[in-house]
C-alpha cells in the first residue's frame, strides 16, 4: 500500500498546481523580482525549492514517528486504519476544494496561520535575496506556510505509522509540486491564466478527489 500512497501523494502535489498559484504564487512573485541581476535565476529558484522540500521531510519525519509512538502503538492495526482512512477522507476534501465544489479543507489553513505568524517576521528579513545560501533558507521558511494542500498530505505522513515513511511522503509530495513551482517563478502570469480556468481546476480536483476514493477502497479491502 505504501506505494500507492507515495504515487498518490506525488500526483496530488503535482495536480495542485490549481491551489498553489492561489497560496504560492505571491510569495514566488515577491521573490522572482527581488532577484539579483536581470531575468529568470534558476540557481535561486532550485535552492529556495529544496529548501521548501527539505521543511517537508523534517515535518513529515515528524508526523511519521508520531505516528509510530506508543499513543498509537496499543492497538496498531485499528489506529493505522483509522489514520490511513482519515488521510483519503482529507485528500477527497482537497479534491472537492480544488474543483471549486467545497471547501472545508480550508480549515486546516487557519489552524496553521499562528505558526506563519511567528515565521513571517523570518521570511521578510531574508528578502530581498543576495545569495543562494539565502534563497535556501528562505525556502525553508517557506515551507512552513500553512497550507491546506501540505496538511492533508502531513496527515498521510502520520499515518504512514514510520518516521522515515512520513519523510518519504513529504518528499513524493514536494517533488510533485516542484514542476508547477519552478516554471512559476519563471512564467508566473502565464502559469496563472492556466489555472485559473475552470475546467483545469475541476479536472485536477476530481482526479485527487479519484485517488482519495482508490486509496479508501484499498484500505477496507
Amino acid at each position: 500500500m505504501a506505494e500507492f500512497s507515495l504515487l498518490a501523494v506525488f500526483l496530488t502535489g503535482l495536480l495542485g498546481g490549481v491551489h498553489c498559484v492561489g497560496m504560492c504564487g505571491g510569495i514566488v512573485g515577491a521573490f522572482s523580482l527581488q532577484l539579483p541581476g536581470s531575468g529568470p535565476r534558476l540557481s535561486y529558484h532550485l535552492a529556495a525549492n529544496l529548501g521548501r522540500l527539505t521543511s517537508y521531510v523534517i515535518a513529515g519525519l515528524i508526523a511519521g514517528a508520531l505516528g509510530s509512538t506508543s499513543a498509537f502503538l496499543s492497538q496498531l492495526f485499528p489506529a493505522e486504519k483509522i489514520l490511513y482512512v482519515f488521510a483519503n477522507l482529507v485528500l477527497i476534501a482537497l479534491g472537492l476544494h480544488l474543483a471549486g465544489i467545497w471547501s472545508g479543507v480550508l480549515i486546516l489553513e487557519a489552524a496553521g496561520g499562528g505558526v506563519w505568524k511567528r515565521l513571517q517576521p523570518l521570511f521578510k528579513k531574508l528578502v530581498p535575496i543576495q545569495s543562494v545560501p539565502q534563497a535556501f533558507a528562505a525556502g525553508m521558511v517557506w515551507g512552513w506556510l500553512p497550507c491546506g494542500l501540505v496538511y492533508s498530505v502531513l496527515i498521510a505522513a502520520l499515518a504512514s505509522g514510520s518516521a522515515l515513511q512520513g519523510g518519504l511522503t513529504m518528499l513524493a509530495f514536494g517533488l510533485g509540486t516542484l514542476p508547477n513551482l519552478l516554471l512559476m517563478g519563471i512564467f508566473a502570469s502565464q502559469l496563472q491564466k492556466f489555472f485559473t480556468r475552470r475546467g483545469v481546476r475541476l479536472t485536477a480536483g476530481l482526479v485527487i478527489v479519484a485517488l482519495g476514493g482508490l486509496g479508501l477502497m484499498r484500505g477496507f479491502s
